[in-house]
């Protein structure tokens, strides 16, 4: 697909992967509609977008609320066009125990990351199906495979929007249609989210290394609205958790409680009070990189082997079929 004057919505736009995204699609030429809680964060999205040459159009609204999904859906349809490419992104979590978390919490998280990705499809197909085309980019993880402690509420939700994703994609199949929907299951991403996150956790919170920059998943996302791929995987790490866990799932368990609880602290102390935005957002213009530039990936070569393996694939061939005839005018 080529991007140049497409209609591409991206949620949870205004920081971390969606503000990665954003850029990624606009670079492109991609016209971008933008939907996040914090106006003055998203406000300097839009900007931003501007300032790459493409038209923007910025939304503030809550995932978790379908009605104002569809509202911003008709915004940016009759202020940039029919949407092409729509990006669910938004998410939160609890860094916690399960038993410590309080049931408000726990339905907060699921309401955001998986109620916001059915709200936010819903709205996308609505519009696409009167035109049968365009693309849906769930964008997962690898905890939507694979449970890790403290994060149970968001892993619930990782898994179910991957399981609610399956229908919706079996539904357009049965149909005939020519929409796509298509997931990018990500590893251990440098963002925000460890600084405004609520934390339970004595310590403060960190991805589980290896750590990769949110440009990586950003490249996969766009790659991934172009290309018909059902899933893509992001990173070695995340393609080891998630063929780990189909081949040998009790091993995982056991993997996840010895090294994911530790693997998510750092040793600084988490501080006695800070603002969490799991019900309301944290005001400040955080951009897409969090505090772990020096331990990120800039870059990931196993998703350049992965969004090449055609080219690969032939390559390999080609040189088989040009050895074994060399090897036969050898002989002769």
């Amino acid at each position: 697909m080529e991007l140049r004057d497409k209609v591409v919505v991206i949620t949870g736009a205004s920081a971390g992967i969606g503000r990665a995204t954003m850029r990624a699609f606009a670079a492109r030429g991609a016209r971008v509609g933008l939907i996040a809680r914090d106006g003055a964060r998203l406000e300097a999205a839009r900007s931003e977008a501007v300032e790459l040459g493409v038209p923007a159009v910025a939304v503030s609204a809550d995932v978790a609320d379908a009605q104002a999904l569809e509202a911003a859906a008709e915004r940016f349809e009759n202020e940039l066009g029919p949407i092409d490419v729509w990006v669910n992104n938004a998410m939160t979590t609890v860094f916690s125990r399960f038993d410590a978390m309080t049931p408000e919490e726990f339905r907060r998280v699921t309401e955001v990351t998986y109620l916001g990705t059915v709200h936010g499809t819903l709205a996308a197909l609505r519009r696409m199906r009167l035109r049968d085309r365009g693309v849906i980019v769930q964008v997962g993880s690898a905890l939507a495979y694979r449970g890790i402690p403290l994060q149970s509420a968001y892993c619930g939700a990782k898994h179910a929007a991957r399981g609610f994703t399956d229908s919706v994609r079996s539904e357009l199949l049965h149909d005939r249609s020519a929409i796509h929907v298509t997931m990018v299951h990500l590893p251990a991403v440098n963002t925000p989210q460890f600084d405004w996150c609520e934390n339970r956790m004595s310590r403060r919170a960190q991805p589980v290394p290896p750590i990769f920059q949110p440009e990586v998943a950003a490249e996969a996302i766009v790659w991934a609205a172009r290309h018909k791929r059902r899933e893509l995987y992001v990173g070695w790490p995340a393609v080891k958790t998630i063929l780990g866990n189909k081949v040998a799932p009790s091993i995982g368990d056991r993997v996840a409680a010895r090294r994911g609880w530790e693997g998510q602290m750092t040793e600084e102390p988490e501080p006695e009070v800070r603002a969490g935005n799991l019900f309301l957002p944290v005001p400040g213009n955080f951009g897409a990189h969090g505090r772990f530039d020096a331990r990120a990936k800039p870059s990931s070569i196993q998703l350049w082997l992965s969004t090449h393996r055609r080219h690969l694939a032939l390559a390999l061939s080609l040189f088989a079929a040009v050895s074994g005839t060399a090897l036969l005018a050898n002989r002769a």
